[in-house]
């Protein structure tokens, strides 16, 4: 295969991967028309390598749209599995949403960026007084209701499997990322919980992702996905990301420049 990558470092030992950087995209079209794949662009390149030049690109484009904003992400989330999906508020920031939130959601409340990841931006709220600080600056309000956990599990979605699930833990922080301190165990995973979470990728179209799920009493809620994960807890696991991409992307039909690239629409 012929392939081309925006990201120097998530397919290092992959056979005939080209490496290109994002700010010289234009400057690199014929390399790129003759590519059978586009890997890890970056969000600004997506459109115009999908509709434009009509390239495969992955992650898939539903990672990339649906995984680069919440509320997206939410909605469609939702469709799929509501009952799955903590009780969650978006509205414009106004004062007189306290009063909805707090009768939806109960006290405390979380409220999280639009656009973040790795537990930037994600405050807890037990007050109107804390609320009214929390509303400087913001246009829109994502509000979701408390689930009081010491972990959470991430789930790592590659093509259409589950390539490893562990527990985020971190009794003493709101956050259970490892960035912020959390702590890997891969004791006990519920297969489940992990089921649902491919039952649910495979349907949005996402193949490259890993899902952050709350389970309470045995519940799963299925609350965001991060389609550039970390890999510490698939680093201990001595897991090679970057071959199990390749293979996905082998069972694929090969290169034809005559036809148009999988999941593309059709030219009327």
């Amino acid at each position: 295969m012929r392939l081309i990558s925006f990201d120097p470092y998530r397919l290092i030992g992959i056979p005939n991967v080209k490496y290109i950087k994002p700010e010289q995209f234009f400057a690199y079209q014929d390399e790129i028309n003759q590519a059978e794949w586009v890997l890890f662009p970056e969000y600004w390149q997506v459109n115009t390598l999908y509709y434009a030049l009509k390239k495969r690109i992955f992650p898939s484009l539903s990672s990339y749209h649906l995984g680069h904003d919440k509320i997206e992400m939410t909605r469609a989330i939702q469709s799929i599995m509501p009952h799955n999906f903590p009780q969650t508020l978006i509205r414009r920031a106004k004062e007189e949403v306290w009063y909805e939130a707090k009768e939806l959601l109960g006290l405390p409340l979380v409220a999280k960026e639009i656009r973040s990841s790795c537990g930037r931006g994600v405050v807890l709220l037990e007050d109107i007084s804390q609320f009214r600080d929390y509303l400087a600056g913001k246009e829109i309000l994502y509000l979701q209701e408390y689930l009081p956990l010491d972990r959470d599990l991430r789930v790592v979605i590659i093509g259409k499997e589950a390539i490893s699930a562990y527990w985020r833990i971190n009794p003493h922080n709101l956050l259970h990322n490892i960035a912020q301190g959390g702590t890997i165990s891969y004791d006990h995973i519920p297969t489940d919980v992990v089921l649902k979470v491919v039952e649910l990728a495979n349907k949005l179209g996402i193949d490259h992702a890993g899902f952050d799920v709350g389970v309470v009493d045995n519940f799963p809620y299925i609350w965001e996905f991060n389609v550039l994960f970390g890999n510490q807890g698939l680093l201990d696991q001595g897991i090679d990301t970057a071959k199990l991409i390749f293979n996905y992307l082998s069972t694929f039909d090969s290169f034809n420049p005559n036809q148009p690239s999988p999941h593309l629409p059709k030219a009327s």
